[in-house]
């Protein structure tokens, strides 16, 4: 697995326990971030703890990466998302696919395919 592959593993992992501190460091200070349950994006690191906070007091989102594309500037990660609502009820259950774009190492820009 490559090291760009391997940070976002990581990344997904931090999410998923609710690690934000984690999670946010492996993004740029500028990052722009989609923001896939109110529509449009968010921006930098406070945009994405501001938005993440408010997602999981409605949701309950697991993101579990199964297959990786690329490796230079850009990767495309298919994911397994299953989203429940707060007592447990699958609201969603599907594959989707995220991009990410990395500028100093760090995740610059994620979008929602």
């Amino acid at each position: 697995m490559s090291a760009k592959h391997q940070h976002l593993k990581t990344l997904y992992e931090a999410f998923n326990v609710r690690d934000l501190e984690l999670a946010l460091s492996g993004m740029h200070q500028d990052v722009d971030w989609a923001n896939g349950m109110e529509g449009g994006s968010v921006h930098g690191r406070s945009g994405v703890r501001d938005y993440w906070t408010r997602q999981w007091q409605l949701i309950d989102p697991r993101v579990d990466p199964q297959r990786f594309e690329g490796d230079a500037a850009q990767v495309v990660v298919e994911v397994h998302q299953v989203v429940r609502d707060l007592q447990g009820k699958i609201e969603s259950d599907q594959m989707v696919r995220h991009l990410f774009l990395f500028e100093e190492g760090l995740v610059k820009v994620f979008k929602i395919l």
